[in-house]
C-alpha cells in the first residue's frame, strides 16, 4: 500500500492538483480499494470504519467523473445526519475545488426556501439527509433525472436511525442506470438487503478488521462505582490534561447532569444530545471544532460526523449498549497520525456489555487503577506553577461576544499564540480568560489598549482561580 501513490489512478490535472493542496500524498487502504473501481462505474458495498479515509474514496472518482457543464445534479449522496451531510460536502468541495465542483447539502430545520434558491444554480453534487433529500424530490426542487452517481454513508447508522423507508424511497426515484456505492461500518442484516434488492453485481470491499480500533488508540477500562464516576472524571482531567476531550454519556439526562457538574466548576465544555435543536448541535460542532472549549459531553449522536484530528481524549463516562457504538466513540481520537487515549468507566453492572466489547473489537481492553489522590494533587501543583493568569472581561453574550473573538485577539498579540490562552468561560455580562506560560501580565497590559470584536472591554485581574 505505501508504494502506491494518487499519480497511480490517472486523475485529471485539476484533481491532482486539488489533492496537492489538501496534502494528500499515499493513498489509504480503502481508497486504493475504491478508487479504481468506482473510476469503473462499480457497484460497491464497502465495509470501512469511521476514519479510514473513505470520503475520499468516493469523492475523489465522483470528482473526477462529473461533467462540469452538466446542468443538474449528477451524484446525490445520503448521510445520516446534518453533521456529516456538512462534514462530507466540506470535503467534496475542497477536493473538487480546482475543476470547480459544486458541492450542496440538504437537510432539515433549515430554510427550504434557501437550499431551494441553491439547487436553481449549477450544482454538481447534493449531499443530505434522506428526509430532506425526499421533501426536495417530491417538491420537484431537486431533479434527479441525470444523477448518475448513488452513495449510502454510513449505512448502518443510517437504517438503524429507522430511515429505510426514505432511503428506498428514494432510490426508487433515480435512474435505473446509476452506479450506486454503499459505505458502512457494520453490515447487519438491514443493509445487506437493502443492497441486494436494489444494487446489481454490486462487488463487496472489506477493509481489515484490524483497522475496528486503530492502534494509535491506547484503550484502558477504570473500575468505579456509579457514585464515584463524577470524582473520577475530575481527576482524570487534571490527570490527562487533555487538549481536547468528548466524554460520551448513554442517556441525554446523564449528558445534561455530567455538562452541569463540568460547567460549575469553571470547566471549557459543551453539551451535545438529541433533544438539543439541531441549529444549536450544529453551533457547537463547530465550535468544537475550532477549539473554543476543551470539553464535549455528547450522547452517540456526536460520535459520528465529527472530524477533529486534534482529539487527545475519548472517556466512556457510561459504557455503551451498542458494541459498535464503543468503536464509533473511541474513533474520535487517534485520527490523522495522532496518537489518542481511551478510558472507559465500568461499574459492576458492565461486565456483560463490557465482554461482548472485548469480543467484538477481538483483544482484551487492559484494566488500570484509578489515579491515586497524591498523584492527583501533584499534578494540579504542576500546573499552578505554570503561572496562569485568569483576566475578567466586562463583556460577554449580551455584546456577541464568543470564545474564537477572545482567541482571534488575544493571539495576535506580540508575544503570544493560541498556546497562551487556556479556559473561557462566557456569561452574559462578563467572560473569564485563562492566560497560560507567564503571560498574564503581558496580555493585561495590552488588552487594555485592544478592542475585541470593535469593542473596548474593561479587564482586570480576576479575584478567582
Amino acid at each position: 500500500m505505501g508504494e502506491k501513490s494518487f499519480e497511480d489512478y490517472n486523475l485529471s490535472d485539476e484533481i491532482k492538483r486539488g489533492l496537492a493542496l489538501l496534502k494528500y500524498e499515499t493513498p489509504t487502504e480503502v481508497q486504493n480499494e475504491v478508487i479504481p473501481r468506482a473510476l469503473q462505474n462499480q457497484n460497491l458495498i464497502v465495509k470501512s470504519q469511521t476514519g479510514s479515509g473513505k470520503t475520499a474514496s468516493f469523492g475523489i472518482p465522483l470528482c473526477e467523473m462529473i461533467d462540469w457543464e452538466g446542468g443538474h445534479p449528477q451524484a446525490l449522496i445520503l448521510t445520516p445526519t446534518r453533521e456529516l451531510a456538512v462534514q462530507v460536502q466540506e470535503d467534496i468541495t475542497a477536493i473538487g475545488r480546482v475543476k470547480g465542483i459544486k458541492a450542496l447539502a440538504v437537510y432539515g430545520k433549515e430554510s427550504f426556501t434557501k437550499q431551494e434558491e441553491e439547487l436553481e444554480q449549477k450544482t454538481h453534487i447534493v449531499v443530505g439527509t434522506p428526509g430532506r433529500v425526499m421533501d426536495h424530490i417530491e417538491r420537484e426542487t431537486l431533479l434527479v433525472d441525470e444523477i448518475n452517481y448513488l452513495i449510502i454513508d454510513e449505512a448502518d447508522e443510517m437504517l438503524t436511525m429507522g430511515f429505510v423507508a426514505q432511503v428506498e424511497a428514494i432510490i426508487k426515484k433515480l435512474p435505473l442506470n446509476k452506479v450506486t456505492m454503499v459505505f458502512s461500518a457494520t453490515l447487519p442484516k438491514k443493509v445487506e438487503n437493502l443492497c441486494h434488492n436494489y444494487m446489481k453485481n454490486p462487488i463487496s470491499i472489506q477493509i481489515a478488521s484490524a483497522e475496528i480500533t486503530t492502534s494509535a488508540i491506547d484503550h484502558c477500562v477504570m473500575k468505579v462505582k456509579e457514585a464515584g464516576k463524577m470524582s473520577l472524571l475530575k481527576n482524570l482531567t487534571v490527570i490527562e490534561n487533555p487538549k481536547s476531550c468528548i466524554i460520551f454519556c448513554r442517556t441525554k439526562r446523564q449528558v445534561n447532569t455530567v455538562f452541569a457538574e463540568l460547567e460549575r466548576s469553571n470547566y471549557s465544555c459543551e453539551k451535545i444530545h438529541s433533544g438539543i435543536v439541531q441549529e444549536d448541535r450544529f453551533a457547537v460542532m463547530e465550535g468544537f471544532k475550532i477549539g473554543n472549549f476543551r470539553y464535549l459531553v455528547a450522547t452517540d449522536v456526536a460520535a459520528r460526523g465529527i472530524d477533529v484530528a486534534k482529539i487527545t481524549l475519548v472517556i466512556n463516562y457510561d459504557v455503551p449498549m451498542e458494541k459498535e457504538s464503543y468503536v464509533h466513540r473511541t474513533g474520535r481520537t487517534g485520527r490523522a497520525g495522532n496518537k489518542g487515549k481511551a478510558i472507559t468507566f465500568a461499574t459492576p453492572n458492565d461486565s456483560k456489555l463490557l465482554k461482548a466489547i472485548e469480543y467484538y473489537i477481538g483483544f482484551e481492553i487492559p484494566v488500570r487503577e484509578a489515579p491515586m489522590q497524591q498523584k492527583v494533587v501533584d499534578h494540579k501543583n504542576v500546573h499552578s506553577d505554570k503561572a496562569i493568569m485568569k483576566l475578567y472581561f466586562t463583556g460577554g453574550k449580551k455584546k456577541k461576544l464568543r470564545a474564537v473573538d477572545f482567541v482571534g485577539t488575544i493571539a495576535k498579540l506580540p508575544g503570544v499564540t493560541a498556546d497562551d490562552i487556556g479556559m473561557i468561560t462566557i456569561q452574559d455580562e462578563w467572560t473569564y480568560v485563562d492566560i497560560l506560560n507567564g503571560k498574564g501580565s503581558l496580555v493585561l497590559q495590552a488588552m487594555k489598549e485592544t478592542a475585541i470584536k470593535g469593542k473596548k472591554l474593561k479587564v482586570s485581574k480576576a479575584n478567582i482561580r
